[in-house]
């Protein structure tokens, strides 16, 4: 983990830039996809919902969410990447749910930057990287 600053123009101009995008997208895809069979089931995809944690930590602190609203949070993360509903994922429904959801951030966030804790290998850490070399060339 590291702590970066970003701002909405930081995602936009990641999410834009559609070569790094889709080696980003493809890469993570390809991680994902264990058995290599070019689909991403649920439980492959499990393990990138759980980095989530959109219900484990409040502000910070670890709480032990139930059980069985958790199952209900990841098969709803599911559903929304399956855009066919054929129980699997499939690479443009991946990139392009991951594109939907970079865009969620950047318009939440606005263009005051803002400083975070990124995990290394995060589509956000890799817009903080993919800018700063950007401006440093």
């Amino acid at each position: 983990m590291s702590v970066e600053v970003l701002d909405a123009a930081t995602i936009f101009n990641f999410v834009d830039d559609e070569e790094a995008f889709e080696i980003s997208v493809s890469d993570r895809f390809a991680h994902l996809d264990t058995n290599h069979d070019g689909l991403l089931s649920y439980v492959e995809m499990l393990k990138e919902l759980q980095c989530l944690r959109v219900i484990e930590t409040h502000f910070g602190i670890d709480v032990k969410p139930d059980p069985d609203e958790l199952a209900r949070v990841y098969d709803s993360l599911f559903m929304q990447f399956d855009h066919d509903s054929n129980g699997t994922v499939d690479l443009v429904e991946f990139k392009e749910e991951t594109k939907r959801m970079m865009l969620a951030v950047a318009n939440g966030m606005g263009f005051l930057p803002v400083q975070m804790i990124l995990e290394e290998d995060s589509f956000l850490k890799k817009a903080v990287d993919r800018e700063s070399t950007r401006v440093a060339v």
